[in-house]
């Protein structure tokens, strides 16, 4: 029995759910926090994966700036992970809430582009009108 890693011997972590020593995990296998995982190894998504360095694509991170240039932090399967911004023509529509919104998210535009209607990028931005049954949004330049 235990109730803390401590309590488990060298290559071993305590699962706190059935307060059993159980022995360190390797890559693939399934995991619920990061002691469970053997050295070098992360606990995402609910499996051991390799340690992705911080501010790359796929690294843990809190907020934006936790990632490199051209990247947004948002959550993957409910981790918050630094994800690309989005590029000219991909899809950039967004629902209003829900499980989909709340377990994935994906990043805003990069830098220069507005998430547009296809179609629509001809509009004044004071001819705007938000339409959020809409789905055939993409990253565009703004036209002037």
């Amino acid at each position: 029995m235990c109730d803390h890693d401590r309590a488990c011997g060298r290559g071993f972590s305590c699962d706190r759910h059935f307060g059993l020593c159980v022995p360190l995990r390797g890559e693939g296998h399934y995991c619920r926090r990061d002691a469970q995982c053997v050295r070098g190894l992360s606990c995402m998504f609910g499996k051991c994966h390799r340690n992705i360095p911080n501010g790359q694509e796929g690294a843990r991170c809190k907020v934006d700036r936790d990632c490199g240039a051209s990247m947004c932090c948002a959550r993957h399967h409910g981790e918050q992970v630094c994800k690309r911004r989005l590029i000219r023509g991909e899809s950039c529509f967004v629902p209003d809430g829900g499980l989909a919104f709340s377990i994935n998210q994906i990043c805003p535009c990069d830098e220069g582009l507005l998430c547009r209607e296809n179609g629509a990028s001809h509009r004044r931005e004071r001819d705007f009108i938000y339409q959020p049954e809409r789905t055939s949004w993409t990253c565009q330049v703004p036209k002037v």
